[in-house]
């Protein structure tokens, strides 16, 4: 009796022995079936973010975007080429306007000449002057064609400076626009014709990557699922070493000379069932490692390969629509053009406004100027006609008008030069006044309001574009916060696998000593106070493998396996995962 409690105190220890491998794998696998399950809902939750953009990117919002901002490319090309005119213009009516300086200062000295000449006029006549001659010609007209002309030639010098004044001021306000945004407008078509050139690349990359896309997701779902199957050998393992502790168990008690279904045990039958009970689980024992061995592996490398997919997809996408790592999705490139286009439009639109005006006010200076003109050339007409009454009334006076003769000689000769000046004067003011028509026109023409207009288009396409370019920024956000937790998570999952083969040769090693606890053969028959004790054991079996190896070296005298055992043997995705 001493001898079988010893017995049964090693049977104990090594049912004690059994267990710790048992919890090992318990707790090791519950902890990388959990970390599947999280990083499998994560990833599942990536994937349909992703799978959905393609057909986002081919909406018809994105459609319609696209197609405002190529027509505001071309027109932010028209209108460049529209200021080029205008520059060209306003370069030329600054000549116009300085080269009118020239005449209009002829003008200025030919007026203060005949302020000359109406001082010696009078001071002449009055030196011949008798009480019959008529000399009103030489003393008050002469004079009152000066004051007339001095006052109108101030009056058209005032004008010419404020517009000398004005037309510098819309070419400091030109340079200054030029300086800020010369090549704005061009730069903006170039960027957004390429970023919509990459846009369609990705739309288009999108649509052909849906298809990889779609696949590695399906192939991830069934990693997934094999991942899960791969991992059943943690739960049918830990079952299995449960039936083997029951099964030492009962030895030790057995063993102990403890009652076994109502009746303790002979010595011989005692040594019976040590010698059955041993082999049993100890064949059990290295059938449960042998089986571990295998297909951990296989759960180890259906979680790599699952990583290495997780890896693969959260690449691909990050690639394709941008994110941490990745260069900025066209779509955001574009949001941030169309950001800084708006900006620009409104500066280049307050810009040409201010030109506009300062046009309008040229314009309206210069008709002022041409009526002036009309003064002008009313006083070359009443020059012509003083100096012709000059010259009559020097004929008249024979010799001793021979010195008014020369007064009335320079006041000819400064009536022509008087009608070259104005000559001058008019046509470079005429044309000054086209110039200005043309810039008020332009302002009312077809190309009115169009930098208005391209910022509406802007500013409209933004507002399209604003849901699509939020989606992919969730997406992206999503990725870069959860992509490298999933593949930490999976990653994680495949190394607690790493190194549970070694359990295999710690079962191995027990079982060893299993098989030393008896040198006596196998039974046969097995005695009848034995066989209750063998069914009850059969019974508690869940795994297919457990009763096979049960019948092979006892027989298939027990009952049928019952329909519910068998449903044992299905996976419990539930228990795993959860």
């Amino acid at each position: 009796m001493i001898k079988n409690k010893t017995q049964a105190s090693t049977v104990s220890a090594l049912s004690a022995a059994v267990a710790k491998p048992r919890q090992d794998i318990e707790e090791s696998f519950v902890s990388v079936g959990a970390r599947l399950s999280e990083g499998a809902m994560m990833l599942n939750k990536l994937t349909r973010l992703f799978e959905a953009l393609p057909t986002a990117l081919q909406g018809e919002e994105v459609i319609e975007a696209s197609s405002q901002l190529r027509s505001v490319a071309s027109t932010a090309r028209q209108l460049t080429e529209d200021f080029g005119k205008e520059k060209a213009n306003l370069n030329r009516l600054v000549e116009v306007v300085s080269a009118a300086n020239g005449p209009i200062n002829e003008l200025r000295r030919t007026v203060k000449m005949i302020g000359i000449v109406s001082i010696n006029a009078r001071v002449t006549a009055a030196g011949i002057i008798g009480d019959s001659d008529d000399f009103d010609v030489f003393t008050t007209d002469i004079a009152t064609l000066s004051n007339s002309a001095h006052t109108t030639i101030h009056e058209f010098s005032q004008v010419y400076r404020q517009l000398t004044a004005e037309v510098d001021r819309a070419a400091s306000q030109r340079e200054r626009f030029d300086k800020a945004h010369a090549h704005t407008l061009t730069e903006l078509a170039q960027q957004l014709d390429e970023t919509l050139e990459a846009l369609d690349r990705q739309r288009l990359t999108a649509v052909e990557g849906s298809a990889e896309t779609g696949r590695v997701s399906r192939q991830i779902v069934g990693r997934i699922g094999s991942a899960v199957m791969a991992l059943q050998v943690g739960d049918s393992t830990r079952q299995r070493l449960e039936h083997i502790e029951t099964g030492l168990d009962c030895l030790a008690d057995i063993m102990a000379g403890k009652p076994v279904d109502g009746a303790v045990l002979d010595d011989a039958v005692t040594a019976e069932a040590l010698a059955a009970l041993s082999t049993l689980e100890q064949e059990q024992l290295r059938a449960t490692a042998s089986s571990f061995a295998d297909e951990v592996g296989e759960a180890e490398g259906a979680l790599q390969a699952l990583a290495i997919d997780a890896s693969t997809i959260m690449t691909a996408s990050r690639n394709l629509y941008g994110g941490k790592g990745g260069d900025a999705s066209a779509l955001s490139t574009l949001s941030a053009q169309l950001r800084e286009a708006a900006a620009i439009l409104r500066d280049c639109e307050t810009e040409r406004n201010k030109l506009e005006a300062l046009a309008a006010a040229v314009q309206q200076t210069v008709s002022v100027l041409l009526g002036h003109v009309a003064a002008v050339q009313e006083i070359e007409s009443n020059m012509r006609l003083v100096s012709l009454n000059a010259a009559v009334r020097c004929a008249q006076l024979g010799p001793r008008g021979a010195s008014l003769t020369v007064i009335a000689a320079q006041l000819r000769e400064l009536t022509t030069e008087t009608v070259v000046a104005a000559e001058a004067a008019m046509t470079r003011l005429d044309e000054a006044s086209a110039l200005a028509g043309a810039f008020v026109e332009a302002a009312g023409g077809e190309n009115a309001g169009q930098i208005g207009r391209l910022e509406q288009l802007a500013n409209h396409a933004m507002t399209l574009l604003t849901g699509l370019d939020e989606r992919l920024s969730v997406a992206s956000a999503s990725l870069n916060a959860d992509g490298p937790k999933v593949i930490s998570l999976l990653q994680a999952a495949a190394k607690g696998i790493d190194g549970q083969s070694r359990l295999a040769e710690t079962m191995d090693d027990i079982a060893l000593q299993i098989a030393g606890l008896s040198t006596d053969p196998m039974p046969d028959p097995i005695s009848e106070a034995l066989a209750p004790t063998l069914e009850g054991l059969r019974k508690t079996y869940t795994m297919e493998g457990e009763r096979q190896i049960h019948n092979r070296l006892f027989g298939n005298a027990a009952p049928a396996v019952e329909v519910e055992d068998a449903a044992n043997d299905d996976m419990d995705l539930d228990a795993l995962m959860f």
